[in-house]
């Protein structure tokens, strides 16, 4: 079955002390594009991050989010005891020499420059790797299962406009006869009237007639077509990325259809190609979407 290319994924993983959330998501694209954002201290994980993705994905513009989760993620308060001293000593020397009441506290002191830092904990590369590929699984498996879900909603629409654009392939080749029929009848009563008695030469207006079929002949454009529709069912059933193909098959779909009408000489003809047309079109667009 078919799948789409819209959907998102998020997945949790931990190794070692180190933990990851990521958020992956995909929408329509011609090809395979990854764009992926996380920390500094996590971008030698950046390659690992981008194959993992080109393995279970063959199209889609992939947005990629990877965030460090946990006590591991979390930022480190460091404190410099020594400059803290310095601190209250200068604070109290200022209070002696100037005569202030009071004297400095615990936030003055914690306040001053330096006193407290925030140290970010040493990434275990090892371990990140590990819990990239574990949360990548899970995230890029609920991607592929909503994709999958989508693409089931896309292959019943897409089936439907298949049968209807080849129900009006049925009653165009149906037609075709009836109007090379209607032509040769139209033709001879108008002979018959320019000619005012004189008799028609039965040759002459067969050769007429043959003439006006092959112009109008489209059983060539028809069988393409019901060929094209098809191969676009097989498609749909299949397991593999189908996108491309099928894109290829509607453009064809659309040529063959626009065939069909600039041959025509009936109206009723040119009314079921409009339609066929517009059932192609709906097919153009929902085919942008199939991976």
């Amino acid at each position: 079955m078919i799948r789409s290319m819209t959907g998102f994924g998020a997945g949790h993983g931990a190794a070692g002390g180190e933990a990851l959330d990521v958020e992956v998501r995909s929408v329509n694209h011609k090809f395979c594009e990854v764009k992926i954002r996380l920390p500094r201290e996590l971008s030698a994980l950046e390659p690992d991050a981008l194959k993992l993705v080109k393995e279970r994905l063959a199209r889609g513009g992939v947005d990629v989010s990877i965030r460090r989760a946990g006590p591991a993620g979390g930022l480190a308060p460091r404190v410099d005891l020594g400059l803290a001293e310095a601190y209250a000593r200068a604070f109290e020397e200022l209070r002696t020499r100037l005569g202030l009441p009071g004297g400095a506290t615990l936030a003055d002191v914690a306040a001053a420059d330096g006193v407290l830092t925030l140290d970010e904990p040493a990434l275990d590369v090892d371990a990140a790797r590990a819990a990239l590929r574990a949360a990548m699984a899970v995230a890029l498996d609920a991607l592929v299962a909503m994709r999958g879900r989508e693409g089931e909603a896309l292959a019943r629409d897409l089936g439907g406009r298949l049968d209807g654009v080849e129900e009006l392939v049925t009653r165009i080749a149906a037609l075709v006869p009836q109007t090379v029929e209607h032509h040769r009848a139209r033709l001879a009563e108008r002979v018959a009237e320019l000619t005012r008695g004189i008799p028609l030469d039965p040759a002459r207006l067969a050769q007429e007639v043959a003439l006006f079929a092959d112009r109008t002949d489209v059983t060539e454009e028809v069988t393409r077509l019901r060929s094209h529709l098809g191969q676009a069912r097989t498609l749909l059933r299949g397991g593999e990325p189908a996108g491309r193909k099928l894109d290829f098959l509607v453009q064809e779909m659309h040529r063959e259809v626009n065939t069909i009408g600039s041959k025509s000489q009936s109206a009723e003809i040119a009314a079921l190609v409009v339609t066929a047309k517009a059932e192609v079109e709906r097919m153009r667009e929902q085919v942008q979407n199939v991976e």
